[in-house]
């Protein structure tokens, strides 16, 4: 691969200073930063992600290893000098910035079972499969071309804390071995249903998660014997 473009955020952000991290050294690379836009601060009962912004800014790190911190006003800006670009950071990207470009993103959920925002909350709600999907970006909602899903275990021990970690890290991983799944995709959820697009998970809903979960990984986990 030529050049890997790295779309991300402005900001300290942990997600973009994981990948950068593990990739760097890997592949010729440029990273592009967009502008973060500070939404109202939301109440929820429980943070199923690490905080992002305990992290290095990613200006520092791309200094560290002499890789090019492109600071972009919007995504227009985003140039097409790269072969590929991975998403660690961004929202809704327009339909000018994707034109010419392959696009990819680690999406917390199975598509196109569980689209949209809170995929973790809404699959244990939903008694959905768990996965990450690494997929290419169109002008839908997480509904462009499946790339791979790598299932996210369930275990009887588990708290949902410690399955949001376990989820969380698989992005990860999912994302910093993009090229391994291109080569040799997987999807052991080629038959899920079409799901709607969510939003954030309301209080209420939140306060069922608990007792959900618990339903959830008898139908879902592995046995301890397996």
């Amino acid at each position: 691969m030529k050049t890997l473009g790295i779309i991300t955020y402005n900001m300290r952000h942990l997600k973009t200073e994981q990948i950068l991290l593990q990739l760097a050294g890997r592949y010729n690379m440029r990273v592009y930063a967009l502008p973060y836009v500070q939404r109202p601060v939301r109440t929820v009962l429980f943070q199923h992600r690490p905080e992002q912004s305990i992290a290095a800014h990613p200006r520092d790190i791309c200094e560290r290893y002499e890789l090019p911190y492109i600071q972009v006003e919007n995504d227009t800006q985003i140039d097409n000098h790269c072969e590929l670009y991975l998403i660690t950071g961004a929202g809704i990207l327009s339909a000018e910035c994707l034109s010419g470009k392959r696009i990819l993103n680690g999406h917390p959920g199975v598509i196109p079972a569980a689209r949209g925002l809170d995929a973790f909350k809404w699959s244990v709600y939903n008694m959905l499969p768990l996965g990450v999907t690494l997929h290419y970006i169109d002008e839908h909602v997480d509904a462009g071309e499946v790339v791979s899903i790598v299932p996210t275990p369930v275990f009887p021990s588990d708290t949902l804390e410690i399955l949001a970690r376990r989820h969380y890290e698989n992005e990860i991983k999912l994302l910093v071995r993009f090229e391994e799944y291109l080569h040799c995709p997987q999807n052991p959820f080629a038959n899920v249903s079409q799901g709607e697009s969510t939003r954030r998970m309301k209080a209420e809903q939140e306060q069922e998660l608990p007792k959900r979960f618990e339903l959830y990984k008898k139908r879902l986990s592995f046995k301890e014997s397996d």
